[in-house]
């Protein structure tokens, strides 16, 4: 009996609205590396399903950069602490370094894989140089006077550095060991965001703010020319060299993504994203990378939403756009016949995955305004309905891949929601602390009160489960009020129902509880009972729960982390993937015979192949 890991479906990197998201690749151009959340992913560039996440970090992360040689990344989050960890695995981390007292904005490895410069927002120091393998210091950061935004390191030698900071000016250091040299002030008037050496070093570029290129001579630091005056109309927050150090690529809060020649000082392509005219805040570019080592001329520049988007020099558009979440994934549904994943997120966005390409797309239409707590599939309509915080009933239509009709406003912060079926047609119901509304046709049908606020909701048929904080599992019928009074109660858990989940063909039910246990009960000849109460391995709440096509196995997901795959046939065993999602799993899905997904806190899809679990 196993679970192993398949595929991680990576979340997007996390961007701040007017701050630049750096972006890395390695020497090849194969991979592509980001910070997201508490982790940093490490991603195929063809293949964006397939990636590899390190979640070594205990805070928020900010950057991580590839060494030259491609073996290692080093990366930072907002308490000062650098991680240096093998690249391939994403794990067994070689050095673990406190840099400055607060944020870490960017990092440079120097040409031999052996130095390391970070630097950020510090109190006695904004940046540090040290030795990758034993973090030895080997040389300072200093002559700037506010917190620092960028740093790059000449690959040749003799070794130079420069850093881009909020004091607007451009500081150049002589190494190793790195010793402070000039600095350049008057070039940038506003904040210096992005700075990076050519690949051959015979230049240097920095942009900022002010929405000004300068070029600089690599080897002396000295000032040379400033280019594309105008162009951009707003901040300009990444800069990348191609490998022919003749041409460099910019982004910028104005939407666009910009290929300059460095001789002639000119633009000589230009994307724009979002629609012509028209001022669209999550198209602002806030990263951008040119891959080394590709001849095919491709650059990826990130959006405020956390899109990654391909170009190719020379074509119009981007070619490709990789979607994905960046905040916790609190609600998973599954359609089987599309084979089609439903995600909704803590900040209200909702995405539909291909399972077989590991895809993520956009919904149309209007979104809930935050927390996603709820998502239920109607095969029978190809329908998927939503929940969220922003006291909403959404529809999806899966066809089209929109929102459908207008959002219905709930009695109350919506807790569960599920799909009955009553005299042969689907009825969406919705669970709130006042208690279960009844919807059919986008209009309200009914509403009944119960003894307790539910917290949870499932059906299967006309067959209700109600999960509630007094311990109970309330079973009826759906439809009519009247059913409501011949309610059947289940009185065995120990600790309040967090999860609902029935078997396909609705003879058990799997009750999970805020103590991390599962209680199963089977109907045997019309009555309800406990069959097993030994599904107990969770440590903390059950946050979901899914049977397996053929009901005689189920998966959960707990606050724990973990994900866990039980059996009927023998309920004291279990098969475990510990530490599937940093900080939580949000949802849980049995997708097919051997594919479970589970969605977390970490912002990622994963999926895994169970064997030998009867």
């Amino acid at each position: 009996m196993s679970i192993k890991p398949e595929a991680i479906w990576a979340a997007s990197p996390t961007t701040t609205r007017g701050s630049p998201t750096p972006l890395s690749s390695d020497a090849k151009g194969e991979r592509i590396a980001y910070a997201s959340n508490k982790s940093i992913f490490v991603r195929s560039i063809d293949d964006p399903a397939v990636s590899k996440q390190y979640t070594q970090h205990t805070a928020q992360t900010t950057v991580a950069r590839f060494s030259p040689s491609g073996f290692y990344v080093a990366s930072g989050d907002v308490t000062g602490s650098v991680r240096v960890w093998d690249a391939l695995g994403a794990e067994n981390t070689k050095g673990d370094y406190h840099i400055i007292a607060g944020r870490i904005n960017d990092i440079a490895w120097d040409g031999d894989s052996q130095r390391i410069i970070a630097v950020g927002d510090g109190k006695e120091r904004f940046g540090h140089c040290i030795t990758a393998d034993s973090g030895n210091s080997v040389g300072e950061i200093s002559g700037h006077s506010s917190q620092i935004n960028c740093v790059s390191i000449r690959q040749q030698r003799p070794l130079r550095a420069a850093t881009g900071s909020d004091d607007t000016s451009l500081c150049f250091f002589h190494g190793a060991p790195f010793k402070f040299n000039t600095s350049l002030r008057g070039k940038h008037d506003k904040f210096v965001y992005g700075t990076q050496f050519s690949p051959d070093g015979s230049s240097l570029v920095s942009v900022g703010s002010d929405r000004r290129i300068w070029l600089y001579d690599g080897k002396t630091g000295e000032a040379v020319k400033q280019i594309g005056e105008g162009e951009h109309k707003g901040s300009i927050f990444g800069v990348s060299w191609a490998k022919d150090s003749k041409k460099f690529v910019t982004c910028s809060g104005d939407q666009t993504v910009k290929i300059w020649d460095a001789e002639a000082g000119k633009c000589t392509q230009t994307w724009r994203m979002g629609e012509e005219g028209s001022v669209s805040i999550p198209d602002q570019q806030v990263g951008v990378t040119w891959p080394a080592g590709r001849s095919d001329g491709l650059i990826i520049s990130l959006d405020l939403e956390g899109n990654l988007n391909y170009f190719h020099e020379g074509k119009d558009g981007p070619i490709k756009v990789v979607r994905g979440h960046q905040k916790a994934v609190t609600a998973a549904s599954y359609l089987p016949d599309s084979k089609t994943l439903w995600t909704g997120s803590y900040d209200g966005r909702a995405r539909s995955w291909d399972i077989s390409s590991g895809a993520a797309g956009p919904i149309d239409g209007e979104m809930h305004s935050n927390y996603v707590s709820g998502l239920a599939a109607s095969p029978t309509e190809g329908r998927v309905y939503s929940i969220g915080w922003d006291d909403t009933l959404r529809t999806i239509d899966a066809s089209q891949r929109s929102f459908t009709g207008t959002a219905i406003k709930t009695d109350g912060q919506p807790k569960g929601v599920t799909v009955a079926t009553v005299g042969g047609k689907p009825h969406t119901l919705v669970a709130t602390a006042t208690g279960i509304t009844t919807y059919a046709d986008g209009s309200e049908l009914s509403k009944q009160s119960l003894p307790s606020p539910p917290t949870c909701i499932a059906a299967s048929g006309e067959t209700l489960a109600v999960g509630s904080d007094d311990k109970r599992v309330r079973m009826f019928k759906a439809g009519s009020p009247a059913s409501f009074d011949a309610m059947t109660e289940l009185k065995d858990p120990t600790s309040p129902i967090s999860t609902l989940a029935f078997s396909p063909d609705g003879s058990h039910l799997a009750a999970g509880l805020s103590n991390g246990k599962i209680f199963v009960y089977t109907n045997s000849s019309g009555s309800w009972t406990l069959e097993t109460n030994r599904w107990s391995a969770h440590t903390a709440r059950v946050t979901c729960i899914d049977w397996s096509p053929d009901g005689k196995k189920a998966v959960s997901g707990a606050l724990d982390t973990n994900v866990f795959v039980w059996s009927l046939a023998d309920p004291g065993k279990r098969v475990k993937a510990l530490n599937a999602h940093k900080e939580g799993v949000g949802g849980v899905v049995w997708a097919e015979d051997s594919m479970v997904i589970s969605t977390g806190a970490d912002a990622a899809v994963k999926v895994w192949k169970v064997e030998g679990v009867p």
